[in-house]
């Protein structure tokens, strides 16, 4: 192995986030198909169900720059074994739940960490040391790698609950990923965490200055805060409905496996969306390739509003073409972004900061979709929320200067 050559290396990393990428997102992104089961056995409204799923984003959400400092300090190494030991471990021990608080403890608070470990923040500060230029090219692939994990993790959940109930479908999920801990501690860590040698030394040699960027420089600029705001408003906007899809759609009339495999399929055209996004960046520039992706998102939640209207095929395939082909499509263009502007020694603590707004996003969100529902019985306003948010997300890239250019 220390005979690889840079390029080779460069493959094997991208492997790996992208392999890291499909199990941190698409679990977590299961639960949705868990929602209606949980509710019946243990008899909880939906707000109370929902926030099992409110803590994991809160978790995720405190947890960004702690992992991001640790990455800094320690290396991708340590940071992705607590991150399968966690996610496996907790995903077993909910299979043995007796009230909401150990769900809120294990699917909860350990899935949020775990998945923040095995996300976007470790992901894009490994990748930003073996692609430069190449960095949103990447990191598409890499989160196309979140879309193949709901693609096929939220059908294969519901297959698994329709066979062994969900405490049964929990525990063979959590043991399947503890397995993953044995190829992973073999991995030449110290090849991996070192970075494209030529890349460190010219972006060491053309930096200068900003090798040294803090924490506390980075938030004193508008770019800083115009990212939290977008990562904010948009997991606010999406989590609302996004947690509840499946059982919206098994409201409005179709199959729950049916609903889980239509909404798995979204993860399907995630990587076409996000190759798609990011060559518009290259040709439109990338305000308008994220704003553009906005306005797909929101003609796919008016698909899903005229749902409930005409229950048609026709219209389920437009909700999830659209939101499926830009779900996390955003997150190369804002991510690259992040490592350009905040690029040093600190830059995976500053990413990590940064993204305390999208998990923050994620626990509001979730949390005010399950109190809409139950406070209207149904799920216009929910969906009227999420438009209202995703528009507020648009926000920074049509306002500020550090973020239109």
């Amino acid at each position: 192995m220390t005979t690889a050559s840079p390029r080779g290396m460069a493959v094997c990393v991208l492997a790996l986030c992208f392999v890291m990428g499909l199990v941190g997102r698409g679990l977590p992104d299961s639960f949705a198909v868990y929602v209606v089961p949980l509710s019946n056995d243990f008899g909880w409204d939906r707000a109370e169900v929902v926030s099992i799923y409110s803590f994991y984003a809160v978790a995720s959400a405190l947890a960004g720059p702690l992992i991001g400092r640790l990455f800094d300090r320690s290396g991708p190494r340590t940071v992705y074994l607590i991150g399968i030991t966690l996610l496996g471990g907790s995903f077993a021990l909910a299979g043995f739940a007796q009230s909401l608080w150990q769900l809120q403890a294990t699917i909860g608070l350990g899935v949020g960490i775990a998945v923040t470990c095995l996300g976007n923040i470790t992901n894009t500060a490994l990748l930003s040391r073996w692609y430069g230029s190449r960095l949103v090219f990447a990191t598409s692939i890499v989160f196309s790698g979140y879309g193949l994990g709901i693609f096929t993790l939220v059908p294969l959940s519901q297959l698994l609950i329709d066979a062994y109930d969900w405490r049964g479908a929990y525990l063979r999920l959590g043991l399947g990923i503890l397995l993953l801990l044995i190829p992973l501690i073999l991995l030449p860590w110290s090849l991996i965490r070192a970075g494209d040698p030529r890349l460190i030394r010219a972006t060491a040699a053309s930096s200068g200055t900003d090798m040294g960027l803090t924490l506390l420089s980075a938030i004193r600029g508008s770019a800083f805060w115009g990212l939290f705001w977008t990562l904010f408003f948009t997991s606010l906007g999406m989590f609302a409905i996004l947690v509840e899809v499946i059982a919206y759609l098994r409201d409005v009339g179709f199959d729950p496996l049916f609903a889980a495999t239509a909404w798995g399929f979204s993860g399907a055209l995630l990587p076409l969306g996000m190759l798609a996004v990011s060559g518009l960046d290259a040709v439109i520039g990338r305000r308008r390739a994220v704003l553009l992706t906005y306005v797909i998102t929101l003609t796919g939640l008016g698909f899903l509003w005229l749902l409930r209207i005409e229950p048609s095929v026709w219209l389920l395939g437009g909700f999830v073409v659209c939101c499926g082909a830009t779900l996390g499509s955003r997150s190369p263009l804002i991510s690259a972004t992040a490592m350009h502007l905040f690029r040093g020694r600190s830059a995976a603590t500053i990413f990590g900061c940064i993204s305390v707004g999208a998990g923050a996003g994620q626990a509001i969100g979730a949390w005010i979709g399950g109190l809409l529902h139950d406070w209207t019985g149904g799920y216009d306003a929910v969906i009227g929320f999420s438009v209202v948010s995703l528009l507020l997300a648009m926000a920074p890239f049509l306002t500020l200067r550090a973020l239109r250019g």
